[in-house]
C-alpha cells in the first residue's frame, strides 16, 4: 500500500526526470561527438522518442497539479459553487477526451507492435514509441478522476455551507 501511495504521489517526476535525463545526456554526448568531427545517428532518434514522452506524460503532470492550460474568464466571474461545477463540467470533457485518446492510441500502438516495424537508428519498435500516447493519457485519466473526486467533495461542502446559512436566515 506504501508503495502505491509513494507511485500515486512521484510516478509523472521519476518519468519526467528519467526521460529529461537520457534526453539531455544523447544530445550532449551528440555535441562533443561533433566537436570531434564525429557524428552519432542514433542519439537525435533517441531524444526525440524521449520528448514524446516527456510530453505525454508532462500532460498528466499538469492535470495532477492542476496547472493545465485553460481559459478561466468564465472562473473570474462565478462564485465558489459556480467555479467548482464548472471545474466538474470541464474536467469531464478533458476525460472523455482522454478515453477517446486512450482507445485509438492503444489500437496504432498494438497494430504497430502486430507489424513488427522499428525505429531506423535504434531498432526501438516503433510501438513503444506510440505506446506514450495511451500510457500518458491514462496518467492523465486517473488524475481526472482524482481531480472530479476533490472537486465534487468541495462541491458538497459547499452546498452544505449553503444549507446551514439557510437555516441561519
Amino acid at each position: 500500500m506504501k508503495i502505491l501511495h509513494w507511485l500515486d504521489r512521484h510516478i509523472e517526476e521519476v518519468l519526467l526526470v528519467l526521460f529529461s535525463t537520457v534526453m539531455v545526456a544523447v544530445i550532449f554526448m551528440q555535441v562533443v561527438m561533433r566537436q570531434f568531427d564525429n557524428s552519432l545517428s542514433w542519439t537525435e532518434e533517441l531524444a526525440r522518442y524521449c520528448f514524446i514522452w516527456l510530453v505525454y506524460i508532462g500532460i498528466s503532470y499538469g492535470v495532477k497539479k492542476d496547472r493545465h492550460i485553460k481559459v478561466d474568464v468564465l472562473l473570474l466571474v462565478l462564485r465558489n459553487k459556480g467555479k467548482i461545477i464548472l471545474t466538474i463540467i470541464a474536467n469531464l470533457l478533458f476525460l472523455a477526451f482522454a478515453v477517446f485518446v486512450i482507445r485509438y492510441g492503444f489500437d496504432i500502438a498494438m497494430q504497430l507492435l502486430s507489424f513488427g516495424q522499428k525505429s531506423p537508428a535504434n531498432q526501438i519498435p516503433m510501438g513503444l514509441i506510440y505506446l506514450a500516447t495511451p500510457v500518458g493519457m491514462g496518467l492523465t485519466l486517473i488524475r481526472l478522476v482524482q481531480n472530479l473526486v476533490k472537486h465534487i467533495k468541495a462541491l458538497m461542502h459547499e452546498m452544505k455551507q449553503d444549507k446551514k446559512v439557510e437555516k441561519l436566515g
